[in-house]
């Protein structure tokens, strides 16, 4: 089992960052490919970003190229998203997930393990 525990999430004008977390407990942090995923009211959940394991590779969908990146700390089993220029447009719930899996996954189905999320609130 791993535990995942989401943080960072806030109130913030467009235009602005944020920096959300994601702390792992549990199973070896560092053996798992781990996703950001969002969900907006009455949408479905999103892929957002993701990062290999392995090599540490990243892939994001396109809409948070260039403005968001997804980073690691394997010592610190933590799990970062930093935002930027956030827009009205990313204003969601976060999750963070885990996957056993090597390469990077972009659907939700392939992850295991998620977190309770924290909300992001982006004004105009």
């Amino acid at each position: 089992q791993v535990q995942l525990v989401e943080s960072g999430g806030g109130l913030v004008q467009a235009g602005d960052s944020l920096r959300l977390s994601c702390v792992a407990s549990g199973r070896t942090f560092s053996r798992y490919s781990m996703g950001w995923f969002r969900q907006a009211p009455g949408k479905e959940r999103e892929f957002v970003a993701a990062i290999s394991w392995i090599g540490g590779h990243t892939k994001y969908v396109d809409s948070v190229k260039d403005r968001f990146t997804i980073s690691r700390d394997d010592a610190k089993n933590t799990l970062y998203l930093q935002m930027n220029s956030l827009k009205p447009e990313d204003a969601a719930v976060y999750y963070c997930a885990a996957t056993g899996q090597i390469v990077i996954m972009t659907s939700s189905s392939a992850y295991d393990y998620w977190g309770q999320g924290t909300q992001v609130t982006v004004s105009s």
